[in-house]
């Protein structure tokens, strides 16, 4: 059974950085697409990132130039690296196995203003 625990969330200032981590038990990524979404208060959840098996990458328009999908194969995590953060990034950030469309507990970003 996949299980997928994220970390790394937090309080940023506005054009700060954050760096998430999904770490997975029960699969290794390299076999499985995976991804990263959020979910905003009041709003539905929508994709940020995700990442096939052959690497192939595409980011939610509203992140691109600013934030970074990645795996590490060896240690078993996907990463979302967050840069120039904006307020309007606030929301609860999950990671999906895009396999097994398992998702994590999700981790609170807030960017302040």
């Amino acid at each position: 059974q996949v299980q997928l625990v994220e970390s790394g969330g937090g309080l940023v200032q506005a054009g700060g950085s954050l760096r998430l981590s999904c770490a997975a038990s029960g699969t290794t990524f390299n076999l499985h697409a995976m991804g990263w979404y959020r979910q905003a208060p009041g709003k539905q959840r929508e994709m940020v990132a995700t990442i096939d098996i052959g690497g192939w990458i595409a980011y939610a328009d509203s992140v691109k130039g600013r934030f970074t999908i990645s795996i590490d194969n060896v240690k078993n995590l996907v990463y979302l690296q967050m840069n120039s953060l904006k307020p309007e990034d606030t929301a609860v950030y999950y990671c999906r196995d895009l396999q097994t469309f398992t998702w994590g507990q999700g981790t609170q970003v807030t960017v302040s203003s």
